[in-house]
Parts: structure tokens; C-alpha cells; sequence
């Protein structure tokens, strides 16, 4: 039985205090809540060693939203898996679709990140999705095929098993607009077929695919609630604490 995974991503939002204030909030509500699902927090490179301390003992999972694929070098404002490691991150997200369009990140740098998360056992959450323009045309499924494959080349099952996909399209990313559930359904079903061909289907019944795209607490049940779907990528409504126990404790709200 896969267990619901809700990663909240930050964005380029919150000082290092007020990260530090969601914690000491969201460790009660997480506490008190008997959640529904396993919850982790991706936020700003600056604030990941003071969320460290702040989540001890919750079992609220960190992450980091980007990696880059080399070691060291000469990489202005770029982060490395071992200095990530060394804070003790659990997770990074790679190919976010903000980080594709803004700053043209590739399926093959996605990929080359993918393997050194791995070795450093930092485990990913893989986003991929289509474009509203390619949806309309009728290509969402080519698209979020090719970007598996790509993305995975070259993967073992071993790591495959310790994977999150995250299934973002792209036009409903903080627009507003939200995939139905069952768009939301589709494609993850699809992704967890696309990861048996490549792969097994023991593998890819191991697979956590999450949705993300502008859930909320008004969404959330319905949308968690279906079968492929096994947790949620969430923006700005897991800024509030409040706000984001009421999508990890979803069955509440249903």
C-alpha cells in the first residue's frame, strides 16, 4: 500500500524566520492531526539548515527545490547534492516546470541530477507535464512520456522504487485553474504505466505520483482520493499552516 505523500514547495518565499515559525506551528498541527499522509517541506537553499533543527523529531520530511549536477566547480549560485547531504535534506525537487521555462532546465540536466541525487541517497521528486497548448493538440501523453524516459535514462529499479513523480501541467500552476480529478487521474495512471513499460510493474506499483497544480484544501480530498493519485506537489496553499494540514489531512475535509 503506497503511502500519500504532500510536499509543500515554497518557492521564493519566506525569510528564514518566518520558515522557522511554519515549523514550530505546523509540528502541533502535524502532531495533533493524525494525518492521512506523510508531509515534507521544499524550501529556499537559505532556510533548509534552520528547518532542519525546527522539524527534529516530526517526521515533517525536508527538501530542497533545485540541485545542480556537478560536485563543485565554477557555478555562481548553484547548490550541490553533498552540500545538501551535509545538511541533511531527504528530498530535492528536479525539472520543476518553473525551473524548464525560467532558467532552461533540460531532460538531459534533469536527468544528470536525478543520478547525483542517487548518490548521494537524496531521493527526488521528479516533476513532469504538458503545456496548455500541447493538451489541446491532444499531446499531453507524448509529452509526459518523452519526459519520463529522458528524464530516467539510465536509472536502476533499485532507485526507480525510492522515486516521486510529481504530475505538474504546466497551465495549472498557480493560474488558478486545476486539473479535473479525473485529468488528474489520467495522467497518473499513465505515468505509473509508462514507468511499468520502462521498468516492471512491481516497480511501478511502488511508484509514489503525486498531482501538483493549484490544490487547495477545497480540492484536495477529492482529488487524493483516487486511486493513482498518491499525494500532492503544493504552492501557495502550503504557506499557511493551517491551510497546508488541512490538505495532509485531507479525509477530514472530504
Amino acid at each position: 500500500m503506497r503511502k500519500k505523500f504532500i510536499a509543500g514547495n515554497w518557492k521564493m518565499y519566506k525569510t528564514t524566520a518566518e520558515a522557522v515559525a511554519f515549523a514550530k506551528a505546523f509540528k502541533r498541527l502535524y502532531a495533533d492531526a493524525g494525518a492521512d499522509a506523510e508531509a515534507g517541506v521544499c524550501a529556499p537553499f537559505t532556510q533548509l539548515a534552520a528547518l532542519k533543527d525546527a522539524f527534529a523529531g516530526s517526521g515533517v520530511k525536508l527538501g530542497a527545490q533545485n540541485v545542480h549536477f556537478e560536485e563543485n566547480g565554477a557555478y555562481t549560485g548553484e547548490i550541490s547534492a553533498p552540500m545538501l547531504k551535509e545538511i541533511g535534506v531527504d528530498y530535492a525537487i528536479v525539472g520543476h516546470s518553473e525551473r524548464r521555462e525560467y532558467f532552461a532546465e533540460t531532460d538531459e540536466t534533469v536527468n544528470k541530477k536525478l543520478h547525483k541525487l542517487y548518490e548521494y541517497n537524496i531521493l527526488p521528486i521528479l516533476c513532469v507535464g504538458e503545456k496548455l497548448d500541447q493538451r489541446d493538440a491532444g499531446k499531453a501523453e507524448t509529452v509526459v512520456k518523452a519526459q519520463v524516459e529522458k528524464d530516467l535514462s539510465g536509472l536502476l529499479p533499485a532507485q526507480i522504487d525510492l522515486l516521486v513523480i510529481a504530475y505538474e501541467p504546466v497551465w495549472a500552476i498557480g493560474t488558478g485553474r486545476t486539473a479535473t480529478p479525473e485529468q488528474a487521474q489520467e495522467m497518473c495512471a499513465f505515468i505509473r504505466r509508462t514507468v511499468a513499460s520502462l521498468y516492471s510493474a512491481a516497480a511501478a506499483d511502488k511508484l509514489r505520483v503525486q498531482y501538483g497544480g493549484s490544490v487547495k484544501p477545497d480540492n484536495a480530498a477529492e482529488i487524493l482520493g483516487k486511486a493513482d493519485v498518491d499525494g500532492a506537489l503544493v504552492g501557495g496553499a502550503s504557506l499557511v499552516p493551517e491551510d497546508f494540514i488541512r490538505i495532509v489531512n485531507f479525509s477530514a475535509n472530504a
